[in-house]
């Protein structure tokens, strides 16, 4: 019998060609996301796009996959996908190809860091599909580099962004060398006014899909936070991995400079971590990023601009190092953890000083914050030692054991040798640093109490008692007129 449409399941609704229903489906998606149901029938139907998402809601797939299925193949570039980062250009890139591959897509990334050679020879393949950053782009385009270069889709991603690291220029100028005759999609977290003046030049009537309130947080995501005085965040974070024992985790800083620092003081203490930023070479941010995407390092510790974008899977605890400067960064960056169904963790450190600024957070996002106090080493080495316990009982006997096993037990008694490989393994379960760190749950309730005692006594008191108030003054003061004026009259008199 044939499928009707209403009847369809999953992403077969959308009347995708056989091949991209195969790439989507070897690609591991079977259920559209939200902003994948709302943009892809709009973006279909050849309409300009304003879509306003949280970062890893399956945006890229909500603009590919439409894109994909309008293409005609004929040999030209069809598609300018311009992102902020090198790093979420090649993502996207590896995306639409992986999307895209039993349809025989190519895909050219165009970047600052990379041989302007080399990415001329690849634009020679004739790619259907340009992913660039600004400035690299706009370099190729002032220079004449791309020959009949008119692609009749183009999409902003990370439009807000771009707005931070100061591209909107360079966007405007981009799209005057760009045809009239084009579906133009801007993608954005956030709709800060320069943007929206921005979409009002180079989009034409474009419906708006706006997925989630503003500033949501995922609700598999256990946030947390904890007080400490400022000479205390290293010996804090250290302290806080120990204890979690984070299968991957994104530590986020504010500069590139304290990125480096705790990434080498994390080394020096024998993690294993890795930084990721602006300044650092181009083949280092790529080890960083594929280091910690294949679980060779299980820390990152990068800044909000280069994880901008990233899409990595099994994250389980985010940590914000200082507390973020607004409730989007907290929202964008604790996004990194919990995804896919999974737990996460998200974690901020702040000093007493930054209380209110935490309040702020919780009342913006709506988000349950909870207050944790840092444990102290006998707690982390208890947490340790029956993780430990779990990961000896789980762990399955190999061969080489078996063997050793052999080699050892006519030497040395079954107990002695099982203490001796306990002591080799608890060797490596040093937990250093001094054994309180940070504010005790109850003084910080104590703190927060006085805070709320003190704003209440700040507030205005209420209407009708300021209306009492000033009729009784105006009464004492004509009062006190009136006697004077009486006295002046008697004097006259007299």
């Amino acid at each position: 019998m044939k499928t009707t449409k209403d009847n369809k399941n999953g992403f077969e609704i959308f009347g995708f060609k056989k091949n991209i229903l195969r790439g989507i489906k070897e690609a591991g998606f079977s259920e559209p996301s939200p902003i994948q149901q709302e943009a892809i029938p709009i973006i279909l139907d050849g309409l300009d796009v304003i879509a306003q998402a949280q970062t890893g809601t399956g945006k890229t797939a909500a603009f590919g996959l439409p894109l994909l299925q309008k293409m005609k193949n004929n040999g030209e570039i069809e598609a300018l996908i311009i992102t902020p980062t090198r790093e979420l250009a090649m993502q996207i890139s590896d995306e639409i190809f992986r999307l895209g591959k039993f349809n025989n897509v190519k895909t050219v990334s165009l970047y600052g860091g990379q041989p302007i050679k080399r990415q001329i020879e690849l634009l020679g393949k004739k790619p259907q599909v340009v992913i660039a950053t600004p400035g690299r782009l706009l370099d190729h385009l002032r220079n004449d580099r791309l020959k009949n270069f008119c692609p009749r889709f183009v999409v902003l991603d990370e439009s807000d962004e771009m707005l931070d690291m100061g591209f909107l220029d360079d966007i405007e100028e981009i799209f005057e060398f760009l045809s009239n005759d084009r579906q133009t999609l801007l993608f954005s977290a956030t709709m800060p006014t320069p943007i929206k003046h921005l979409a009002q030049k180079i989009l034409d009537n474009p419906k708006l899909i706006k997925i989630t309130p503003d500033n949501t947080t995922n609700t598999d995501i256990s946030q947390r936070y904890y007080i400490i005085n400022e000479n205390e965040r290293e010996e804090a974070i250290v302290r806080l991995i120990d204890s979690e024992i984070p299968n991957k985790a994104i530590i986020f800083t504010r500069t590139k400079k304290e990125a480096d620092i705790l990434c080498e003081r994390l080394l020096d203490r024998g993690y294993n971590a890795l930084a990721l930023h602006g300044d650092m070479e181009q083949k280092d941010r790529l080890k960083s990023i594929k280091s910690f995407k294949e679980s060779k390092i299980n820390i990152l510790v990068a800044t909000d601009i280069a994880a901008r974008g990233l899409d990595i899977s099994g994250v389980s605890h985010v940590f914000n190092f200082h507390i973020p400067l607004n409730s989007e960064s907290y929202v964008h960056r604790i996004g990194r953890t919990g995804r896919a169904g999974k737990k996460g963790v998200a974690i901020t450190l702040a000093t007493p000083l930054e209380f209110k600024e935490i309040r702020k957070i919780k009342e913006s996002t709506k988000a349950k914050i909870e207050l944790y106090e840092i444990p102290c080493i006998q707690d982390v080495l208890h947490n340790k030692e029956s993780k430990m316990i779990e990961n000896i009982l789980k762990q399955d006997i190999s061969d080489e054991s078996l063997r050793l096993y052999e080699q050892l037990r006519g030497n040395v008694d079954i107990a002695q040798l099982v203490c001796k490989l306990l002591s080799m393994i608890l060797k490596e379960s040093i937990v250093i640093g001094p054994n309180k760190i940070g504010y005790k749950k109850e003084d910080l309730i104590r703190f927060n109490n006085e805070l709320e005692s003190i704003k209440k006594k700040k507030q205005p008191r209420s209407r009708n008692h300021r209306d009492r108030k000033d009729t009784r003054n105006k009464r004492d003061s004509g009062g006190k007129n009136t006697k004077q004026t009486d006295s002046k009259n008697h004097k006259r008199r007299k």
